[in-house]
């Protein structure tokens, strides 16, 4: 996904488009029906792990509408978590091909056919003052709609598109702000942004997610397979074995979205050093997608241990996932693993910098937060598009390998010692 054509795209294209519409809107004049509620449309097209913190806003949907009448668009490469979460049918998820321009026009002409089949009631969107959702939530043809407006430039201009404009609260957790999302079709969208209800408490994502056996076996000869590409021995006893070693995972890598959010490589490298001198016992394994796999390559190759390894590129989604299930700890930057993560029993240990943990950290008590808070931290938010002008990424080299080590260890021994 190409994340500078897109936003682009989405300002230079998204601007006047949203405000054609907004204009067509009000020459029309139509007022939010009073009607009852049967379906519900959610739109969050970028970001897989703001999907898992969506995951209470798609219960509360589901409780109301029942989960046969609850839909997500998203874009194409996002669909894997939320076919992970179960939590509405799989036909459900409706997605748009970005691979290239023409892919995208096919796809979004397409996806506008199939929304007006559907014909939500309600329609959510979900993304933060992005122009494309709030046209996708209008085009939906739902009487209700619900989404971020820029009152008074509290926000970029995305037009005047929803029926209930909300204003964003810098104060609410995400999750939060989606379930009050949700929340707001029980009040009349005249009345915003004035919302008289109390800010929700959100607990973790209940979510049964029990990795399929297949992929468990993935996993368990993952490190034999990952060792013999490397022409070292293996660290397991046979590749029949199945019992799998301790494991500590590093994540050393972030969406395109946002590449300030990466802690330095070469201290992802100490630390691996650090935990293998520490704990004989342990393995470690570098994850990461296809398009990450040399680089993260290289990064295991310079721990120099037959008990570090890299399966970056090795594993589907769900493999993923069952790695999580069966590791100890995953140490990652502030990125979609550390959210992927809580739909498994592991500990997380999650690097924030350029955005705030208040607002964006994985909702379960596993997940231990090192951020450095400096005066200039965060300089990214959804009022200036997520962007920042900074290039040094000082908020993530303050986190130092001493911090890091003492949290995955710390992590670590509880699970190993029996903590439940």
């Amino acid at each position: 996904m190409n994340v500078s054509l897109l936003r682009a795209v989405d300002r230079w294209l998204g601007v006047p488009a949203a405000a054609l519409l907004t204009l067509h809107r009000r020459l029309l004049g139509r007022a939010a029906p009073d009607g009852p509620i049967r379906t519900i449309l959610f739109v969050k097209l970028a970001e897989q792990g703001s999907t898992v913190l969506a995951a209470g806003a798609l219960q509360a949907a589901i409780a109301r509408v029942g989960r046969e009448h609850v839909f997500f668009l998203a874009f194409e490469e996002n669909r894997l978590v939320l076919d992970a979460m179960s939590l509405i049918p799989r036909d459900n998820v409706l997605t748009l091909d970005v691979s290239t321009p023409a892919a995208a026009a096919r796809s979004g002409l397409a996806l506008l056919h199939r929304l007006r089949e559907i014909r939500p009631d309600a329609a959510i969107d979900l993304e933060f003052f992005a122009r494309s959702s709030a046209i996708f939530t209008f085009l939906s043809g739902a009487g209700r709609r619900v989404g971020l407006h820029a009152h008074a430039g509290g926000g970029p201009y995305r037009g005047d598109l929803m029926t209930h404009r909300l204003v964003f609260n810098p104060y609410l957790h995400t999750s939060q702000a989606f379930l009050l999302a949700v929340t707001a079709l029980d009040q009349a969208g005249r009345r915003f942004p004035a919302f008289p209800v109390p800010a929700p408490d959100v607990m973790p994502p209940e979510i049964a997610w029990q990795p399929a056996a297949d992929d468990l076996e993935a996993v368990r000869r993952l490190l034999p397979e990952a060792t013999a590409a490397r022409d070292v021995p293996s660290p397991l006893e046979a590749p029949a074995s199945r019992d799998l070693p301790p494991m500590v995972l590093l994540n050393a890598n972030c969406s395109d979205l946002l590449p300030l959010r990466r802690w330095p490589a070469d201290r992802f490298v100490e630390l691996a050093k650090r935990l293998l001198a520490a704990r004989p016992e342990l393995h470690v394994l570098f994850t990461g997608g296809p398009e990450e796999a040399a680089d993260t390559a290289c990064l295991a190759a310079e721990v120099s241990s037959t008990r570090c390894l890299s399966v970056a590129g090795r594993t589907t989604f769900g493999q993923l996932l069952a790695l999580y299930s069966v590791a100890q700890v995953l140490v990652t930057n502030d990125s979609g693993p550390a959210h992927f993560a809580t739909l498994t029993g592991i500990d997380i240990v999650t690097l924030f910098g350029p955005e705030t943990p208040l607002l964006f950290a994985a909702r379960t008590p596993r997940n231990h937060v090192l951020w450095s808070a400096m005066a200039c931290s965060p300089c990214v938010s959804a009022l200036n598009n997520r962007q920042s002008t900074c290039r040094e990424s000082l908020c993530m080299q303050a986190i130092s390998v001493d911090q890091v080590f003492a949290a995955a260890m710390s992590a670590y021994t509880s699970r190993v010692t029996g903590r439940a």
